[in-house]
């Protein structure tokens, strides 16, 4: 057995003895087959068996449940798209982009209806999101987001330095957004008490079966042949461990530390009395939360792109990356510089070529996906899900309508093209961030960069 219980926090904090579910022993036929026991493919199962519950449904994971992504992130169920509004609305008008929003936002709503009624202990606590401006060109970029933010009625408000250092008192506050369409949670217990339900509902989960490929109506791995109307891939990050698909998605890790438990006056000091998660308007993502438990979590970018998209266990821990974690979150609350931290860890995420999520439905070849979250991924998920369950019963809705619906991303560059601009890219956000620190102005390479990968 692998350690699970390593793969981070959440994973370490479960009341799950994490024994994996038996493996696929044979051929078999099935009306829908899920590759990848992640948020995407749990949700597709769950939708499916609600709507129809005759439906045999089977569910393929090469570790167990949760392994990737799922069980790893930073916990942000948020209604964050990782496509702006404005570029949403050039592409497909903005009556489209405020569709794809407002059901964003219902997703959220959605996790939190569907963690209640199955009685999933996931910690949830839907206190929003604050991004705060510290610096003259974050302040801009904040203003510029509420202003699109009005325009397609997104509901993001801008905050003044007092009312923003009153729900997160982080050193050199200027200002901040907010958005209440955002939850904190525990990602691990979330998606491993939906694979349980999924088993409930009448689905089977078959853990340590790694796929080694999908054709049309067809999903063939090393213990048998699965044959089924509907072959759904909801691999993310490690779609590119798939034949024939290595370049669709780039996997970019993303790694977080955790303290230990923080006392009551300590939270009193730094704030998040809601539990809002936080982030600033920095270039190099950063991302953090208050744990249900009293713990300060917080990750980010920073990690390199490895060559021919590989994932491996060690990428995962990057001690260099972890270190300039807990510096970042110390300047930003020095109240945290002697506290412990217990808990590293990282994954992959998935990005596609030009930074658009999709999801989609080939009838003629059975073969559907959904992914490309860019890290945005605990209530997207939850969105695509519902809407492949109405893609494949064929289900006239307004989901299928949606603008992400049958989108097609370009495939990434070869290598060594590809390796080159991902680590170029990453380099030039941290360079761009660390000139605006010194020269108070906003950074002319970031937006090159964004234009250059597609943003």
């Amino acid at each position: 057995m692998r350690p699970y219980r390593e793969l981070s926090l959440w994973f370490d904090q479960l009341d799950d003895p994490l024994l994996p579910r038996p493996a696929l022993g044979g051929d078999l036929d099935v009306d829908v087959a899920v590759v990848g026991a992640g948020f995407t493919g749990l949700w597709t199962a769950y939708y499916l068996l609600e709507l129809d519950p005759s439906l045999r449904v089977v569910v393929l994971e090469s570790e167990i449940a949760g392994f990737g992504a799922s069980g790893r992130n930073g916990g942000w169920c948020s209604a964050l798209f990782p496509v702006s509004a404005a570029r949403l609305a050039r592409e497909a008008g903005v009556d489209a982009a405020r569709a794809q929003y407002a059901a964003m936002r219902d997703s959220v709503l959605e996790i939190e209806r569907v963690v209640q009624a199955e009685r999933i202990d996931a910690s949830l606590a839907r206190g929003g999101t604050v991004v705060l401006a510290r610096s003259a060109p974050q302040v801009e970029r904040a203003r510029a987001e509420v202003a699109e933010a009005d325009e397609f009625e997104l509901g993001t408000v801008l905050l003044d330095a007092a009312d923003a250092r009153a729900r997160v008192a982080a050193t050199s506050v200027l200002g901040a957004t907010f958005t209440p369409h955002c939850a904190a949670l525990d990602p691990a217990a979330l998606v491993r008490g939906l694979a349980s339900v999924v088993e409930q509902r009448g689905a089977t989960i078959f853990e340590t079966t790694p796929v080694l490929g999908i054709a049309p109506h067809e999903v063939h791995t090393g213990t048998g042949t699965v044959r089924a109307n509907v072959v759904v891939r909801a691999t993310e990050a490690y779609t590119a461990r798939l034949p024939g698909h290595r370049r669709d998605v780039a996997p970019v890790y993303s790694l977080v530390v955790a303290t230990e438990p923080l006392p009551d006056s300590t939270w009193d000091e730094i704030g998040l009395r809601h539990r809002e998660t936080f982030s600033d308007h920095r270039h190099l993502i950063v991302y953090g939360q208050r744990s249900a438990d009293g713990r300060m979590v917080f990750g980010g970018r920073g990690a390199p792109y490895h060559l021919g998209s590989r994932i491996a266990p060690e990428f995962d821990r990057v001690p260099a990356v972890f270190e300039a974690l807990r510096a970042t979150v110390v300047e930003m609350f020095p109240i945290l510089r002697d506290v412990r931290i217990t808990h590293r860890w990282g994954g992959a995420i998935g990005i596609a070529r030009d930074w658009h999520a999709s999801v989609d439905l080939d009838r003629a070849t059975g073969l559907a996906h959904a992914g490309g979250y860019v890290g945005d991924g605990v209530s997207t998920t939850n969105l695509a899900g519902r809407t492949l369950a109405d893609l494949i019963l064929d289900r006239p809705s307004d989901l299928v309508e949606l603008p992400w619906v049958g989108h097609r991303s370009r495939r990434w560059e070869p290598e060594p093209l590809r390796w080159l601009g991902a680590n170029a890219g990453l380099r030039a956000m941290t360079w761009a961030d660390s000139a605006e620190r010194r020269s108070g102005r906003p950074s002319r390479i970031a937006s090159i960069v964004n234009a250059m990968m597609g943003r």
